[in-house]
């Protein structure tokens, strides 16, 4: 007996950014669209928590410059962030009635956890948001959509804001 065929996996990396929110939206208006019957990928989103270490300094093994409880505080904080940009995203789905969603939150550097993730679901499309830094802030910022484009073994799809507010240029 023939084993039922398995839809290709999408990933989109998700954000409380209004690029990564905008990215979302554009893939599930286009890929899973009501108008579209047979929805063509299994859909994992995954959310990207810092560590606490990032924000909170070690100063050497098991010492952390700061206090114990600055660093419950902060790693609070950002499981709160998480927890809300997952319902948003919960919500935006169930708008867009697509409902067999797989949700993640991971901790780390949304860079290598994003191309990680690719290589867990094995999957064929990964979908992120460009937020539209220049040359230099990319320099010393890092550009999560170019790493994973370089970096990912699967097609990568940025999806870029529309700013009505700017001006094309000439």
């Amino acid at each position: 007996m023939a084993a039922a065929a398995t839809k290709p996996v999408m990933v989109i990396g998700v954000d409380d950014s209004e690029c990564a929110i905008s990215a979302l939206e554009w893939t599930l208006d286009r890929f899973f669209s009501q108008t579209v019957q047979l929805h063509p990928f299994k859909l994992v989103l995954v959310h990207v928590k810092p560590s606490p270490d990032v924000f909170v300094g070690v100063s050497g093994p098991g010492r952390i410059a700061g206090s114990v409880e600055t660093y419950q505080a902060l790693d609070g904080d950002l499981k709160r962030k998480a927890a809300t940009t997952l319902k948003i995203a919960r919500e935006i789905c169930a708008a867009k009635s697509v409902c067999d969603v797989e949700f993640e939150v991971e901790e780390g550097d949304a860079r290598y956890v994003l191309c990680e993730a690719v290589n867990k679901h094995r999957a064929s499309v990964l979908v992120v948001g460009s937020r539209g830094h220049g040359a230099i802030k990319r320099v010393f910022l890092g550009s999560v959509s170019d790493y994973c484009a370089r970096q990912a073994p699967c097609t990568v799809m940025i999806v870029k804001v529309n700013h009505p507010t700017k001006t094309p240029p000439k």
